[in-house]
């Protein structure tokens, strides 16, 4: 990393395969982080011939062609928490039992099930999360009680929650309580919340696709790498995302 290469200190943290950018800056304001030896702030950027450490340890670059980064899909089961805090009993991270450092991209909430992506290689993390880029994501939903028009309707042209109003989703009924909708954004609890304001409740929640990633055979509690088409035509839909967006989806 030369002098014009400096970065910032979450994006090291996060390029590095250690953690997201989201929970790195945890680590900083926790004071587990140095650059060396002195604890830093946040904003502080890493230059060339810094030490940085978490809890003690040292942390290095990985391999610039990401050949040692690892990424997988995951179906989650209900009951599951998308965290890598470990004390937390059902965390994704103990489920799973990767030899390797992985974290989440993005979030299942504990009563959902279905699709999640789990990496080492924190830059595509930061891109995937930027609700800016559309990617879309498909989940299948049971409701408590009888879908109508209306509610197909109402839900796909915008709902307000959260002092917003959604984006316009697509939306198909698959049988009386039960439909897919396709989303683009990532808002926290989403489809839970928009269901609420129509005055349904979501009994069932399974995520199926992220943009081309589908489950396909892969059983609740099962994971499998991405092959190299996958990961290549996941890197080709976010060679544009350079920023990054609050980390807030779950659904």
């Amino acid at each position: 990393m030369s002098s014009d290469q400096a970065k910032r200190l979450n994006k090291y943290i996060s390029d590095t395969g250690h953690c997201s950018r989201r929970e790195a800056d945890k680590l900083i304001e926790q004071k587990r982080v140095t650059i060396n030896d002195k604890l830093p702030e946040l904003g502080t950027k890493v230059a060339p011939g810094d030490k940085v450490k978490v809890d003690g340890k040292l942390i290095g670059a990985v391999a610039a062609d990401k050949s040692d980064r690892i990424y997988i899909m995951y179906n989650k089961p209900v009951g599951i928490t998308c965290t890598t805090e470990r004390h937390v009993k059902g965390n994704i991270i103990d489920a799973i039992g990767h030899k390797e450092r992985i974290f989440p991209i993005g979030r299942l909430d504990k009563p959902s099930e279905g699709l999640i992506l789990l990496t080492s290689d924190g830059d595509i993390v930061n891109k995937i999360l930027r609700a800016e880029n559309a990617h879309d994501k498909e989940y299948d939903v049971t409701v408590n009680q009888p879908i109508s028009g209306r509610f197909l309707q109402k839900m796909s042209r915008g709902v307000p929650i959260l002092g917003t109003v959604t984006k316009p989703c697509q939306l198909e009924s698959r049988g009386r309580d039960r439909f897919t909708i396709i989303l683009t954004q990532g808002l926290n609890r989403q489809i839970r919340r928009m269901c609420e304001f129509l005055g349904y409740e979501v009994t069932k929640l399974k995520r199926t696709r992220i943009m081309h990633l589908t489950l396909g055979n892969l059983r609740p509690g099962q994971w499998r790498n991405l092959t190299e088409k996958e990961l290549d035509l996941l890197n080709k839909a976010v060679q544009g995302s350079k920023k990054t967006a609050p980390e807030k989806t779950e659904k």
